[in-house]
């Protein structure tokens, strides 16, 4: 399933995520810095929704409270607590 995401407090202006079975397929950071946006979204790919939040979940950019990294960390939580039933 294909979920999109706009993150708040960073650089990058959308995220698309592609998960199928609680695994991340596809990860793609629009806007951001473009190296490490692209990195990022490379390593995630393969891993489960909760590998990743641990992974990611509280990074900070400089002086910002979060980064894109934490903020997939919460695009992910989101899509986790929304697809609980």
């Amino acid at each position: 399933m294909v979920y999109t995401y706009i993150p708040k407090g960073v650089c990058s202006m959308k995220m698309i995520a592609e998960i199928e079975n609680n695994i991340i397929s596809h990860f793609q950071i629009i806007g951001g810095c473009s190296g490490n946006t692209q990195a990022v979204s490379k390593l995630i790919i393969g891993k489960t929704i909760d590998e990743t939040i641990k992974l990611l979940k509280g990074i900070k950019c400089g002086f910002k409270s979060t980064s894109c990294p934490d903020q997939i960390a919460k695009f992910l939580t989101k899509i986790k607590l929304n697809n609980k039933h």
